[in-house]
């Protein structure tokens, strides 16, 4: 069967999942990068550093969300969310950056997947690539899902 998610639903997945797709445009590019993110029910949460999504959303922030969880062919679900990118600064980086430690750290399973968190501080050097915390205010969301019940 397959069939529509509903906001609960998708709010289910969006908070089951720490891995998602991050869609983004400028200047005639479209960009679509995998990253681990955080959700707490209105807002999408991702540290990151600068590179060409920050450059790019800085320029749009309109931007495409994407989460799936695949079972298998038969059993899986996905949802596309729309939202507006929000560079965070001060105590709303430092939140958003406990927010995302908090929901990945069950997963860190090894020194090697434990990354490097940070935020650059006044009056110390500023790191080549700057960390970057942001978030994406979450507009509209669709899903769909497919279910198949064994015989």
């Amino acid at each position: 069967m397959l069939g529509t998610l509903n906001r609960p639903q998708i709010d289910n997945l969006l908070y089951s999942q720490i891995h998602g797709r991050l869609g983004c445009t400028a200047d005639g590019k479209v960009y679509i990068v995998p990253l681990t993110y955080a959700y707490d029910g209105d807002y999408i949460y991702v540290h990151t550093i600068e590179g060409l999504k920050i450059k790019m959303m800085r320029k749009n922030p309109q931007v495409c969300f994407e989460v799936e969880r695949i079972d298998d062919m038969a059993h899986w679900q996905s949802a596309c969310l729309w939202g507006s990118y929000e560079e965070l600064e001060g105590q709303q980086a430092e939140d958003g950056l406990q927010l995302i430690i908090n929901r990945t750290h069950p997963f860190m399973t090894s020194d090697t997947s434990r990354p490097k968190h940070g935020l650059d501080r006044p009056g110390q050097p500023r790191p080549r690539k700057a960390s970057v915390i942001f978030r994406i205010k979450v507009n509209e969301a669709t899903g769909r899902f497919e279910k198949r019940n064994h015989m």
